[in-house]
């Protein structure tokens, strides 16, 4: 497939926001602290952590997501090795992603290492990264992983609709451990009707900052 690289302009000189989509990579009010609520509360983690245990997300991003689950990893003292498995259609280059992840410095030693790597698959003393570039309809139908938790967070689905049909949230499930769990800023019902339809118990719950409420899902 033909590499496709993020289409950026900054706001505020720090927040990198999508002209493909029209929307920013994370919460304007602190994406750390949106990452942590939604993709690590959402999913009871770090509580559930245990060695191979495997996060898979939908949008990569700037990696942020990846580096708080990494650190929350650290945090707890969890013997072995996180893996985390991203799809993401439209990667972003090392210097715009050292540049969006600067405005977090908790994490600014695990994104040294990241940006390091090369902003993609590497594999680190205590964490496995992958990253599958391509449309996530495609890719995804021919992985053969099984995710533990999903963190599904392409852009919102009213500008980035693709991200979030039906046929990709069956995927989604297809590829979930049984009682596994998802999580998402987004309450949208077309949303939450995917994910039903393709088996999960879905609850609403608070959201983050602005967002009134976000979506937790178990399988099963």
């Amino acid at each position: 497939m033909q590499d496709q690289r993020a289409e950026l302009e900054w706001r505020d000189g720090t927040v990198p926001v999508s002209t493909r989509f029209d929307d920013p990579y994370f919460s304007l009010d602190n994406g750390l602290a949106e990452t942590r609520h939604v993709f690590l509360g959402g999913n009871d983690l770090p509580a559930r952590f245990r060695d191979g245990f495997h996060v898979v997300e939908l949008g990569f991003g700037t990696g942020l997501n990846f580096l708080t689950a990494w650190a929350a990893w650290r945090a707890a003292g969890v013997e072995g090795r996180l893996h985390f498995t991203s799809f993401e259609a439209f990667a972003m280059g090392c210097d715009a992603m050292e540049k969006a992840l600067a405005a977090f410095p908790e994490v600014a030693d695990l994104a040294a290492q990241l940006v390091a790597s090369g902003g993609g698959s590497a594999e680190f003393e205590d964490a496995m990264l992958t990253v599958i570039a391509g449309d996530a309809r495609e890719t995804l139908p021919k992985w053969d992983g099984k995710a533990d938790a999903w963190f599904l967070d392409g852009f919102s689905p009213a500008k980035n609709p693709e991200l979030w049909g039906a046929d990709l949230m069956a995927e989604v499930a297809r590829h979930t451990v049984p009682a596994g769990t998802a999580a998402t800023y987004t309450a949208a019902g077309v949303v939450r009707r995917g994910l039903e339809e393709a088996g999960f118990t879905v609850t609403r719950t608070p959201g983050f900052g602005r967002k009134r409420h976000m979506t937790r899902a178990v399988l099963g």
